[in-house]
């Protein structure tokens, strides 16, 4: 099979993205425009009440951001007009049926236009409310393929899910999908509607008992995670994302479908250029809390590979993945990570945080560097809660003893740390299935559609998503570490 030119194959397509203001979702929209300007137009979907809001917010959370710079230098005045001309905000909600569209103008124009629709909306909170978390990452790729199943001219959808569908699993991880109601443990088969009506009757129940919408929100927060591991997966995200793969898989019909599974998401790696992120990725919040002073330990097994692909090499392979499939490749699933290729651990991080941060330290608030230790290393949950023992609990535990006898002069200090260790405590139980993580993504499908791509496209310099060509010691101290000082740790 010959993929022929991604570039003309983008030429005078209509795309339809959803979750907009995610971070791969601009960075595809920004790609595109900046490589192939003669795309014929961008339907972004943004969470919005009206059409002026969702401008708005295409504005100052799109284009506006810093992402655009190149695109910017390349325009300069007539980059509005650019824009206007390529680009249309939709106000909408994948959570809906007809992902909440009330223009019904611009719903059957999109409908008659639209010739790939990809779907990057999701939310990725580990412990997301249950209610919230089904809404959008399970039902909401279901509203995703019913709104793609009426544009008339529609060649595939594309869903972003990821890799940690997979759960808690170990060794060679296959490019397979999840059938419906296939658990990861135990005898009993997931039913959708059953959880669908289960989180309904509980909100009902809980608002009739006049229970505070704070209490809502934490218990349905439990609830995400208990129904998660009742059947074998660590959390609300990956769980729900995997239902939503199954939905996918069991209702496509004759809809070329295109699932793509990526690891852990950095910053970009070239494009538009080096370094750019938002918002805290998995790894990210290690790293910046070592790099402020309060994360002084590192945990992580001993086998444990650090899976981790730069976001602008995701985006190029989905372009690609989109381009193959429309010349009928048969593949549907792509799991975009470095671990079967060019793998790095959890000790190398360690060794490129401590490297960066002791010759740059970081600076804080009161306009002072923060001097960093070398921290210690972790290779057993057994170790951590022995640490945490010592430097934390025993302490806490002498100063609850001492505010009982002063009449509860250190109330509020013993309140304050307790909640804070109470709150790590949680989030190392969160990040313990990535942390200890022992599988390797196996990438078959997207080794094949590499060599295709080398072998039949001549535009391999616009569209890298080898991880083999990364120096991890190269990108991590020169790229993504400076990129998350630079946008994230302010």
């Amino acid at each position: 099979m010959e993929l022929g030119s991604i570039l003309q194959f983008l030429e005078d397509k209509t795309i339809f993205v959803t979750g907009a203001t995610g971070y791969l979702a601009k960075i595809f929209v920004e790609k595109i425009l900046r490589v192939q300007p003669k795309v014929k137009k961008f339907y972004l979907l943004l969470r919005a009440a009206d059409a002026k809001s969702a401008a708005e917010r295409l504005r100052d959370e799109v284009i506006g951001k810093e992402l655009f710079r190149v695109l910017r230098e390349k325009h300069g005045a007539s980059l509005q007009s650019f824009i206007s001309e390529k680009v249309t905000p939709v106000a909408g909600d994948i959570s809906y049926e007809d992902l909440g569209v009330k223009d019904s103008s611009l719903k059957d124009e999109m409908w008659r236009e639209v010739d790939v629709v990809l779907n990057f909306a999701a939310t990725t909170d580990f412990d997301e409310r249950y209610d919230v978390a089904l809404g959008i990452n399970t039902q909401g790729a279901l509203h995703v393929l019913n709104f793609a199943k009426k544009c008339v001219n529609v060649k595939m959808l594309v869903h972003v899910s990821t890799a940690y569908v997979c759960g808690e699993d170990a060794g060679l991880i296959p490019e397979q999908p999840y059938h419906m109601g296939m658990a990861k443990k135990g005898d009993s088969k997931i039913d959708i509607n059953f959880e669908k009506k289960m989180v309904k009757e509980k909100i009902n129940e809980l608002k009739l008992e006049g229970v505070p919408e704070k209490e809502i929100t934490s218990a349905m927060k439990d609830l995400g995670i208990e129904r998660a591991r009742l059947f074998g997966w660590p959390n609300t995200y990956v769980f729900t994302k995997a239902m939503g793969e199954m939905l996918l898989m069991n209702r496509k019909d004759n809809l070329p479908l295109v699932i793509i599974r990526p690891t852990m998401v950095a910053s970009t790696y070239k494009e538009p250029f080096p370094g750019w992120i938002e918002g805290v990725r998995t790894i990210d919040s290690i790293i910046a809390g070592y790099g402020k002073g309060r994360v002084t330990c590192f945990i992580s097994g001993p086998q444990s590979t650090l899976d981790v692909v730069p976001a602008d090499m995701v985006v190029s392979a989905i372009i690609v993945a989109m381009v193959a499939r429309a010349k009928q490749h048969p593949e549907i699933i792509y799991h975009l990570g470095s671990s079967l290729r060019n793998p790095v651990n959890f000790s190398n991080l360690h060794d490129f945080s401590f490297r960066y941060f002791s010759e740059h330290p970081w600076i804080n608030k009161e306009g002072e560097s923060v001097k960093i230790g070398k921290g210690i290393a972790l290779t057993s949950m057994s170790k951590f809660y022995m640490y945490m023992a010592l430097r934390f609990l025993l302490p806490l535990k002498a100063l609850q003893l001492l505010n009982m006898l002063l009449f509860k002069t250190y109330q509020d200090l013993y309140t304050a740390l307790d909640r804070k260790v109470k709150l790590v405590m949680r989030l190392v139980d969160l990040y313990k299935p990535y942390v200890f993580f022992e599988g390797i993504f196996d990438d078959i499908n997207t080794e094949k559609l590499r060599i295709i791509f080398k072998e039949s496209c001549h535009e391999t310099n616009i569209f890298d998503f080898d991880p083999a060509n990364i120096d991890w010691e190269d990108y991590m101290i020169n790229v993504h570490i400076p990129g998350l000082v630079k946008y994230v740790m302010k």
